[in-house]
């Protein structure tokens, strides 16, 4: 099939680069041109197709320019408006002339009428499509006209050239109640008219089930071949020897929640196996994430091994710098500090300890893989706030720790929880850990949504909260102005606090100052110096003030669900009731409004990750559109739960049995998109 160089490069603005990529172009709905209704009796609210006569146009200028067409049948008369419309298209559809309209009857201004129907010249008695008409997805300058000839064409070519013979045993198709691959690619581009147009548009007909079972296996697929080649690697096994985990667990003045012993023990297993561990460790907000990765960087180092621990942003690696630090010393074990903006001397001395293994752990941001580091024996690796590095960033760091043909053990932790098919589908090369429920004496939060007129209201109570001895945190989203959002900035808040709490000390904290300054404005803040703190979402994760009891989020509905539930979680970390203020402005868009009503009605992580999933779609939710991860273009991740535990199932059963199908299948359907499934 020869191709002109104007329109392939239109088809790669579709990302379609060859045949098999055309094939897997499918429609986006259908157009029923099967079925011919008479004028009288065609049903309104739907769309449908009719047939007549010209019988009066005419362009007419009130309410609007338009052209008005009537057209009549043996049974009635509908009126075509077309409110666009080329000087052509007088004379095409002048009185006289037969056609036939697609689209939808509604009572309007001329009586019973269609505006902007798909309208074409026909001869009486011209035959009906013999097939429901595809609407695929196109771009600019590509018409449907156009591309379905060259879908066509590539099938004709495909079964000419056998591409579309199955990769499925036969025994599995039967096994899940399938249909062929060749039978389904057919049906989409050409269904029949018997074909339940409702099934194909809701995407439920079988062939529609064949497809979404193929790329989610593709998928299942790929992250399998993942896992299993990743245990085909060495890693240190690092047993558990219980001197400096014991004597750790022994000094805490509190006990492990059941979830968190049982994310302890899995992770502890997979340490010391002698291939490299995997593990995502989620939990919600203040669930005791921290101590868990304490407890298996102590393993690595009982073993004589470093382990390290990065973190998203400077504030949040200091914080578990500290914490780590008070844990540690006590126990004779070596913390090292690292980070973008520290000193040269200061930083080279950390990296020397880090060389020499002095360094038992080492606690930092992304500066951990810059390309000067080198690690003595990295034997674990923990990754904070895993969906904020890319992909790339978090496999230098396992590869900075391979040596001897051994590869660091890694675990990922996230208090954004995943939802359930999202975790089998995304994430299903790893092990996951859950920590389920919050350690005892945390005070519940209290949720309240106000507009932003009631600020009064507001202040007054951050006085009293004050008076008693508590701090407040008031969230905004900007350090500066803009234009475009203009939105209440950090430094304007700071500015009007000061001034209405002249006794109060107010501090500020925003992405734009130093580290330095950042770090002394939350140590005085911790150290209850400053009583409210003006700050911008850089306090998100894993800052803890215990006496920090109130919290303002200004512009709420700005802000993602995520976004909004992580800021929550820095209040209520002590006995205190806690209770978190969201300040919205008005008016709120439908999707806003859907979004506070989640976060008020909600405190658990995982529901509300579940309907932020549903509201966003996957691609935002783990923000996999810039991390390079393949998307699934046709299987939905809420509604084909069963076909994803199903590809699951077939994934394994597949690479045991038929390994030369497995491979067609992943190339097939992932091409040259399988690079990622490295990291």
């Amino acid at each position: 099939m020869t191709i002109s160089a104007a329109i392939q490069k239109k088809l790669l603005r579709l990302g379609i680069r060859n045949t098999l990529d055309l094939l897997l172009h499918l429609p986006l709905r259908y157009e029923d041109e099967t079925h011919l209704f008479p004028i009288g009796d065609a049903p309104h609210g739907q769309t449908v197709q009719v047939e007549g006569v010209i019988v009066h146009n005419e362009v007419v200028l009130r309410p609007r320019r338009q052209l008005v067409c009537q057209i009549k049948d043996n049974s009635g008369m509908v009126t075509m408006r077309l409110l666009n419309f080329y000087a052509s298209q007088i004379k095409t559809y002048a009185a006289g002339n037969r056609v036939r309209l697609l689209g939808e009857i509604r009572n309007g201004f001329f009586g019973m009428e269609m505006v902007h129907p798909k309208c074409r010249i026909v001869h009486e008695g011209e035959a009906l499509s013999e097939a429901m008409t595809p609407v695929y997805p196109t771009t600019a300058g590509l018409t449907q006209k156009i591309l379905g000839k060259l879908i066509r064409q590539s099938l004709h070519d495909a079964q000419a050239q056998q591409l579309l013979t199955d990769t499925l045993p036969e025994s599995m198709i039967e096994q899940y109640g399938l249909i062929g691959f060749q039978q389904s690619l057919m049906c989409l581009h050409h269904p029949p008219p018997e074909v339940s147009i409702e099934t194909l548009q809701a995407r439920t007909h079988p062939a529609w089930q064949r497809i979404k079972f193929d790329e989610l296996l593709a998928q299942q697929l790929s992250m399998r071949m993942h896992y299993r080649q990743r245990r085909s690697r060495s890693a240190p096994a690092l047993a558990p020897k219980h001197r400096l985990t014991q004597h750790f667990l022994d000094r805490l003045p509190f006990a492990l929640t059941a979830a968190q012993r049982k994310a302890c023990t899995e992770i502890g297993r997979d340490l010391a196996a002698p291939f490299p561990m995997q593990r995502l460790l989620q939990g919600d907000v203040g669930s005791g994430k921290t101590i868990v990765a304490a407890l298996a960087a102590l393993q690595a180092i009982e073993n004589g091994f470093q382990a390290a621990i990065m973190a998203p942003t400077e504030i949040l690696a200091e914080q578990h710098y500290r914490k780590l630090l008070t844990w540690f010393e006590p126990l004779q074990i070596r913390v090292a500090w690292l980070s973008g903006s520290q000193k040269k001397a200061h930083k080279r001395a950390m990296l020397d300890e880090m060389a020499s293994g002095a360094a038992q752990l080492i606690v930092g941001t992304h500066a951990i893989f810059q390309e000067q580091v080198t690690f003595h024996r990295l034997g674990l690796a923990v990754i904070d706030e895993q969906h904020r590095f890319g992909v790339q960033q978090r496999l230098a760091l396992r590869l900075k720790g391979a040596q001897l043909d051994q590869v660091p053990h890694q675990l990922m932790m996230s208090a954004t929880p995943i939802p359930r098919t999202l975790s089998m589908s995304y994430f299903a090369d790893l092990d996951v850990s859950v920590i389920d429920e919050l350690p005892p004496g945390r005070s519940p939060i209290v949720t309240k949504l106000i507009a932003g007129n009631r600020r009064d209201e507001i202040v007054a109570r951050i006085q009293h909260v004050c008076q008693e001895g508590k701090q407040v945190y008031w969230v905004c989203p900007l350090i500066e102005k803009s234009e475009t959002l203009q939105l209440q900035t950090a430094m304007d808040t700071y500015e009007t606090l000061c001034a209405i709490f002249s006794e109060l000390t107010v501090g500020l904290v925003h992405g734009r100052l130093s580290a330095t300054e950042k770090n002394d404005t939350m140590a005085r803040f911790k150290q209850g110096e400053i009583q409210l703190l003006v700050a911008t979402t850089v306090i998100e994760v894993g800052v803890d003030v215990p006496s920090a009891s109130l919290m303002v989020i200004e512009n709420a509905e700005r802000m993602g669900l995520s976004q909004l539930h992580q800021l929550r979680g820095r209040v209520g970390r002590g006995s205190e009731a806690s209770i978190c203020i969201l300040m919205f402005q008005q008016p709120l868009s439908e999707v806003a409004r859907k979004r506070l009503k989640i976060i008020f009605e909600h405190t658990d992580g995982f529901e509300i990750a579940r309907q932020d999933l549903q509201l966003r779609g996957p691609g935002e939710f783990l923000g996999a559109r810039q991390s390079g991860i393949p998307m699934l273009r046709f299987a939905d991740q809420e509604q084909d739960g069963d076909l994803i535990a199903a590809a699951q199932t077939a994934a394994d059963a597949l690479l045991d049995d038929y390994p030369a199908l497995a491979q067609q299948h992943i190339a097939r359907w992932l091409g040259d998109k399988t690079e990622y499934l490295r990291v």
